[in-house]
């Protein structure tokens, strides 16, 4: 039982970690209509940030500030939020596919430097030593779990809240006019590329606290860590939640990681060991079908918007008959 619990708080975590970069991606396109496709470099840029400023001194490589955990995270999302930002001023006056193509370029240039600065990053053989918020329970897995899922959950609320507060305000109004008619926005006195630039900053600095969190979380990164299939998950996660909706957002990541680790746990089970590497595609597979399954019953996610039907019959006639007395 105490395995159990021990291994709910570590799933939970993990998921909540995923919904830090889903809140994030929820920004900048379920609000603002950025279609991001290299969401996985800025998680990636997070984790190497946070490592390098709070891991000890390493004569094979830079960094080693030893700095507090906290700086770590707010190095992070610096860090990440000015890369997002160069990324989009540089990026965002194109249309959506050309920016899903840099963006997803960028992605590979941050994994390709991960891998092959060595003297910057590790290489390949990436970064241990990340301190943990709660190590010195490491030796206690349920209190060490418990106490990562608490951290981990503190940080994803106020995160949620902010954002919540931040889609009701007028700079959030202004982003989702921008998304629903451009020109007209444009019109009222709205710079497009500023408010847009902004929303990916932020989007770009919630992504890189959720990889900074995720570094000090397993102590270890590396650069087979951000690849794109990270990229993929986020997506689906959205998708299934609902775009737009902070909340589907959180569920819609704790959903799809439930069916990614459930069903690898499956594969597992039921496929001897020389079969589990082909095996372990059944994973998408299982998304994929879920994915379908969702989108025909909910088109617009979990709690995203359900589209308007039209009315036939009856309905339609009492609609007709009371549109035709309140006028």
């Amino acid at each position: 039982m105490i395995d159990l619990i021990g291994y709910g708080a570590f799933f939970l975590s993990t998921a909540l970690i995923f919904s830090l970069v889903t809140l994030g991606l929820n920004l900048q396109w379920g609000l603002t209509g950025l279609f991001n496709v290299g969401l996985a470099g800025f998680v990636a840029i997070g984790a190497y940030t946070s490592a390098l400023l709070t891991t000890p001194d390493d004569p094979a490589r830079l960094g080693g500030f030893g700095l507090p955990i906290l700086a770590g995270w707010a190095g992070a999302m610096v860090v990440g939020g000015v890369a997002a930002a160069l990324t989009g001023i540089a990026t965002l006056r194109l249309r959506s596919d050309y920016l899903a193509i840099t963006t997803f370029g960028v992605a590979v240039v941050v994994q390709l430097v991960a891998l092959n600065a060595q003297k910057l990053s590790g290489g390949p053989f990436g970064i241990g030593f990340i301190p943990r918020p709660f190590g010195s329970l490491a030796e206690t897995p349920l209190l060490f779990n418990l106490s990562n899922l608490a951290v981990v959950s503190a940080v994803t609320l106020i995160t949620y809240l902010a954002l919540e507060h931040l889609s009701r305000s007028p700079w959030g109004r202004a982003l989702k006019a921008l998304r629903e008619d451009e020109r007209a926005a444009i019109s009222l006195g709205k710079s497009a590329s500023f408010y847009r630039v902004q929303a990916f900053a932020v989007g770009g600095a919630i992504m890189a606290l959720a990889g900074a969190l995720q570094a000090h979380f397993t102590g270890f990164i590396a650069p087979d860590n951000y690849l794109p299939i990270l990229t993929f998950q986020v997506w689906v996660m959205l998708i299934v939640g609902g775009s737009g909706s902070n909340l589907g957002g959180v569920i819609g990541s704790i959903l799809v990681w439930a069916i990614w680790a459930g069903s690898g746990t499956l594969t597992s089970f039921l496929f001897p060991p020389e079969q589990q590497a082909r095996a372990a595609s059944l994973q998408i597979v299982a998304i994929g079908v879920m994915l379908c399954v969702i989108l025909l019953v909910r088109p617009n996610g979990l709690f995203g918007d359900r589209p308007k039907r039209p009315r036939f019959g009856k309905r339609a006639k009492l609609a007709a008959a009371k549109s035709g007395s309140g006028s």
